[in-house]
């Protein structure tokens, strides 16, 4: 997941930071730098962050994926899929 992603998936889910954050289980810091590309953050915490996105009903798309035409992409999933 890239720092566009994760702005997106919160949009998605109409989620302010401070909500990711807890959801996560990461400090509020980790989600404002890793949006802003302040600093790098931990494989640990972007994974964190993806999966309480995820949790929440949002799918990553992949960078390469045919279903966006080659680039990365966020996607609320249906109500079928388990939301």
């Amino acid at each position: 997941m890239n720092a566009a992603q994760c702005r997106a998936a919160r949009a998605l889910l109409n989620w302010t930071q401070p909500q990711l954050a807890e959801a996560a289980g990461v400090g509020l810091s980790t989600v404002v730098d890793f949006e802003k590309g302040r600093r790098a953050v931990s494989s640990e915490g972007v994974e964190k962050l993806a999966t309480a996105l995820e949790a929440a009903g949002v799918s990553l798309i992949a960078e390469g994926s045919t279903s966006t035409g080659g680039g990365p992409g966020v996607r609320l999933r249906d109500r079928e899929e388990g939301v």
